[in-house]
Order: structure tokens, then sequence, then C-alpha cells
């Protein structure tokens, strides 16, 4: 054990007993050598190169495909796209124990005591880098499995917390005889939903089947709806009082186990105010409905009052009795006539908060669906997403792929316009064939990034996951397949590549520059182009500028940008000398590679 601490340094070995102190004491707590995990973070570079034998369609690109450790894409994507991103969906490896684990995690302990250690590191420092691409109102959703979800929801607490929203159970498949020790059959998975205050789903459309209007009411269609509140009458006795109909003079009992929803102006207190209008204004605008045809009864005595209570002839909601011994202010009731009907509130659809109502937390499957009104999301199973897939290619290329119509789903009440959409664990490219088809199906601009390992392994060192599946399967959606149309769309296709914190002056490309620079100011990515002597992109109002060589000719090029107005933003390696030369109040300039340097750090 002692070889273990000779290689750090004196600082390196107070900061780790620093932090061992600071480990939490309750909650989830796995192994993590922090030293290494620090190295591993700050040791290189990640640029991307653009492999334009697998891209599709003509650039400028806004969608991208990237091969690589999804953990340098990540890091990559933080100095490019920190809060850009509306929906990332993941599905990442469920921890079952397969030896295949192919990721790069050399600085988790082979012998940790806790057996899930590797795979919550694994996915605690590619969470923390994802929540920062997130938007404003951003959403991460993440498929698990039932062994895993404590686990996992635990996680992200920790990366997120309070950003936990909810989450969704999908069936996988009809059933199994599969044998099960306790002859349980796990037939479903979870989708946990985190995301931001400002996120929400796009819900689904409400049926307007009960809103009439036959008393031809100017304020339109309405339906009688409930009056009443889930609370009883020592919880709200201000809300518990008798409702008098002042046309008949007829008294309607409030339900002691639950009260009115509306106050009334007897029981307000002097300046007191309430949310919504008192009672009384409600009935003063015909928005209360009180009975017509209902029994009507007038009990003189309190004895008369008490025997009837006895019997049960007393008003009824369903089949509690609003009138029984005990109850405040019995002697109220005694001589006056009492309603066995109930009033309603007249419920008008122009005052509606939403037009549509919340999704269902429940995603219908497809064999059991019928009425599918009340539920926005119908999935297949995994058995959709493997007949797609060999549709595709006509032969098994990709194991448990996700239903397309479960994704595609997600991403249509997650996403709209041209919101863009993330899938670091992308797999066989279901989260791309879905962003396609959902964008065919509402017209939508949404994008998306893809990132997939090649899962090569030294038994089959040839494997590339990402360009013969992932990438292949998008090409072929957008070129359409045996009798399905084309979806239109087109990518780039990346590969991560690093280059040591120390040659980064020394070993970045000029192309790679340019990449980077109009990903973090746009939408879209050109090629770079080495025959101009600068690098342009933007429109009138505002635009990039990258200089690879200062000199007359570039020089010149960038003047000329300057007195074309519009706000300019000049890259370059020499920018003190184009300050001395260019004094404009429209331009700005930035150091190379400096400036991309100190964000590709961003925060820890």
């Amino acid at each position: 054990m002692a070889d273990k601490y000779e290689e750090y340094s004196r600082e390196e070995l107070i900061r780790l007993l620093r932090e061992r102190d600071r480990k939490p004491r309750f909650g989830l707590v796995w192994e993590r050598d922090e030293i290494e995990h620090d190295r591993t973070l700050n040791d290189d570079f990640v640029v991307l190169e653009q492999d334009t034998a697998f891209s599709v369609g003509e650039a400028p690109h806004q969608n991208l495909i990237i091969e690589g450790d999804n953990f340098d894409a990540l890091r990559y994507l933080r100095m490019t796209h920190a809060g850009k991103v509306k929906c990332i969906y993941i599905d990442p490896p469920y921890n079952t124990g397969n030896k295949d684990f192919i990721y790069n995690d050399r600085f988790v302990d082979r012998d940790d005591v806790y057996k899930h250690s590797k795979w919550l590191e694994f996915m605690h420092r590619r969470l923390v880098l994802a929540k920062e691409l997130l938007s404003e109102n951003g959403v991460l959703l993440v498929s698990i499995n039932d062994d895993n979800r404590s686990k996992l929801d635990m996680l992200l607490e920790a990366v997120m917390p309070g950003m936990q929203l909810g989450s969704f159970v999908w069936r996988t498949r009809q059933g199994s005889n599969a044998d099960h020790a306790c002859f349980l059959s796990g037939d479903h998975e979870h989708v946990l939903v985190y995301g931001y205050q400002g996120f929400s789903f796009s819900g689904s459309a409400k049926t307007y089947e009960m809103y009439s209007n036959p008393d031809n009411d100017p304020r339109g269609e309405w339906r009688p709806d409930n009056l009443t509140l889930g609370y009883s009458y020592k919880e709200r006795p201000n809300l518990y009082y008798p409702l008098i109909d002042p046309l008949t003079g007829i008294v309607y009992p409030p339900n002691p186990d639950r009260v009115w929803v509306y106050a009334t102006k007897a029981r307000l207190k002097p300046g007191a105010r309430v949310q919504a209008k008192p009672m009384e204004e409600f009935i003063e605008t015909g928005q209360i409905l009180f009975p017509k045809d209902q029994r009507i009864e007038t009990w003189h005595s309190m004895d008369e009052l008490l025997a009837a209570i006895d019997r049960g002839d007393v008003p009824k909601t369903g089949k509690t009795p609003t009138l029984r011994r005990g109850l405040p202010d019995l002697e109220f009731w005694v001589g006056r006539p009492v309603g066995f009907g109930r009033p309603a509130f007249k419920r008008y659809k122009a005052d509606l908060r939403n037009q549509e109502q919340p999704l269902s937390s429940w995603i219908t499957p497809k064999f059991e669906a019928k009425d599918t009104s009340s539920n926005a999301i119908v999935s297949g199973t995994n058995q959709e997403g493997a007949k797609i897939l060999s549709e595709i290619f006509d032969d098994k290329r990709f194991s448990y792929p996700k239903p397309l119509s479960l994704i595609t789903g997600l991403v249509s009440q997650a996403t709209s316009g041209n919101d863009l959409v993330l899938d670091f664990f992308a797999g066989s490219g279901t989260t791309a064939h879905a962003v396609l088809s959902a964008n065919a199906t509402d017209g939508g601009q949404r994008r998306f990034i893809m990132v997939s390992n090649t899962e090569a392994t030294p038994d089959d060192p040839e494997k590339n996951l990402c360009r013969d599946v992932c990438a292949e399967r998008v090409r072929r959606v957008i070129a359409g397949y045996k009798d399905t149309p084309p979806l239109p769309g087109s990518f780039a296709y990346l590969r991560t590549k690093r280059i040591p914190a120390a040659r980064v002056f020394n070993d970045i490309q000029h192309d790679q520059i340019w990449m980077a620079l109009q990903l973090i100011h746009g939408d879209a990515m050109a090629p770079y182009d080495s025959a101009a002597p600068i690098q342009v992109s933007g429109d009138a109002d505002a635009r990039l500028v990258y200089v690879p060589k200062l000199d007359a000719a570039s020089l010149e090029m960038v003047v000329a940008q300057a007195d074309a107005g519009g706000t300019v933003t000049v890259y370059s390696w020499q920018p003190a000398q184009l300050r001395q030369r260019i004094e404009a109040g429209n331009v700005s300039f930035e150091k190379i590679p400096d400036f991309m340097v100190k964000r590709f750090g961003g925060s820890r």
C-alpha cells in the first residue's frame, strides 16, 4: 500500500487527505482516486476532425456524429455547446456485469470494495459534463432498468440536486418465460427525467367533448365542474359554510370532508384578500350552477333533523352524508329549505390556463393501445427496435436497440423548432433517427449530436459501431430504405483526437480551430478553406473571422470586414498587432489558441 502513495507529492497527499475528510457519510458513496481523476481531466486537449467520406449532405452541417470516447466528446462539447442543448437522451450501460466495458476508466482501482464503483464513477464524470451542456430550459432523459434505477437516481440527485422532474415507465416486452427466482418477469424499464424548472413537456391535446353551450351563454362553451376542495371542515373552517341560492332561498350543506373551494365574504376578516373571487361574486355572474329538479326538505325541529340523520335521510355527496351528528351549527338547518342536489361550478373553455393536458408518466404499449387520446406517447417494445434495425441492414448489427416510437415520442414531447438533441451513448443511432422522424412529422428543424465509440476490442480491433452502425443507419434513413421514404437531413462525421496539453500550441491545426470557433459561435459547421487568407462566417449583422496567418493580404481582408459594419469577432494568433492596426468599435479580438484552451478547461 505504501508504494501507491510514493508517486504523490506532499501537496497532492495533503489534498487527498482533505478530499477524504470531505466525503459524505450518508448517501451514495463510491471509491475514486482523486489525484488520478484530476490528472485524467487535465492531461490533454481534445479536438475534432471531420471525415468527409462518411459525412452526408452539403456543408454547412448542423447535425454531428462524433466517433470517440464520449468523455472526450463531452469535454469538447463543453467548450463549444455549453448551455445550448435542449434535450439529452442517453441509454447508458446498465451495469449488468458484462466484461466488455470498453470505456477509458483506468483511474478506478481494479480491487474496488464496492462492485458498482467503476460504473458510478464512469457515469458521474459524464453526467457532470452533460449538465453543463443543458440550456436554461433543458432536460436530461436517461433509460435504466429496475436493478440500477435506485443507484442512478441517487447519482443524478448528487450531480443535479433538486432537478428531478419524474420518470416514465414503458413495456420492453409482452412477457417472458425466463426462469426468474421469484417467478417475476421484468417486462419494463424506466426513463428518468431531470431538468431545469423552465422545462415542460408539450403534453397532449385536451378533449373538449364535455363542453357545450345549451343556454347560449355569451361567454362561450362551458361544462359543470366540481365546487369543492380536498380539505375537511376542521382543516379549512372558513370554507365550511352554508351555500344559499339567492333566487330560491334553498340552502345547500357543505361536505364536511370536502369544503367549498371559494371563500364567502361573511367569513373574510377586514382587509383580507383571497386568491380567487369570493363565492358571492361567482353567484352574481351566474357561474354557480344550482340544481333545478331536486328534492327539498325542511326539518321543523332539531329532533326531526337528528332523526333524519340517524336514518341517513339527508343530502349526500356520493355515499357521504353532508349532515351528521357532531358537526358544528346543526341548528342552522332547522326550519330552512334544504336542497338534496349539489351545486356545481360553471367552467368556461375560454378560461382554461392550458390548452393541453399533462404528459402521462405511463407510456402506453402499442399492443395494449385502443384509445390513445389520453396518452401522448405510445411505444413499441424492444422487438420493434430490432425489427426496424433488421429492415435497415438486413442483418443483426446491434443488440436491444430502443424502439423508434419510444424515442420519437420523447423527442417530440421534449423539443420543438430548431432545438438541439444530444445522445452521447448513441449506439445504433435510434435518437438521430427519432429526431429526423419528429421533424418530418411536425415540420420542426431539430438538430442532433450523436456520440458513439467504436467498441473495438483486442479480439475485434476493426470493429467500429459508430461508423458501421450509427452513422450508416442515419445515412440509410436519410436516403430511404426498402419501402420507407427518405427523411430529409445531413450530418458531419467527426472523430475525437487528443493533444497533450503541453503540445496544443504546436500541434493544433487551423481546420480544427476553425471547426471549434464555428460551433462556439453558431449552429452550423463549414469546412476550412486552406486557399483563403482568412475564414469568415455569419451575416451582415454579426460575423466570425479567423486569421491563420497575419500578413498584408489577411490584414486587408480583416479591415474590409470591419468596414462592412455589424459586429465582428476576430480570432488570431497575433491579436495585439491587429488591435494596433484596426481601430473600430464594432470589432473584438481574441487570441488563439488561448481562447479555446480557457473555454476547454471550463468548471470542474
